[in-house]
């Protein structure tokens, strides 16, 4: 089973390149996006169990260098355009 989780990242304003670099290099982080709005970083955490989580976000994603918060969102279910294709090709396989 994975975990899906999103993570809302504070950082100090100076510091924002570096804190995604650093973070986009720890293990389980897919993707790190620099947004407009209260958060300057998302990281999209994937992960194989809950206990992991812990690794990844207050021991490392929280841990770099100009982070000042986080808010974590754990997913209880994942919707991508490419899941919901190959589920909707069930019993149509090329022939």
């Amino acid at each position: 089973m994975t975990v899906h989780a999103v993570v809302l990242i504070q950082c100090e304003i100076d510091e924002i390149p570096e804190a995604a670099e650093a973070i986009a290099e720890i293990g389980g982080v897919s993707e790190v996006y620099s947004v407009a709005g209260e958060f300057d970083l998302v990281a999209v955490v994937r992960v194989a169990g809950h206990d992991e989580l812990e690794t990844v976000i207050p021991g490392g994603i929280s841990k770099v260098g100009g982070v000042e918060r986080t808010e974590t969102l754990i997913a209880f279910q994942v919707y991508s355009k490419h899941d919901l294709e190959r589920m909707f090709s069930i019993g149509f396989e090329e022939r």
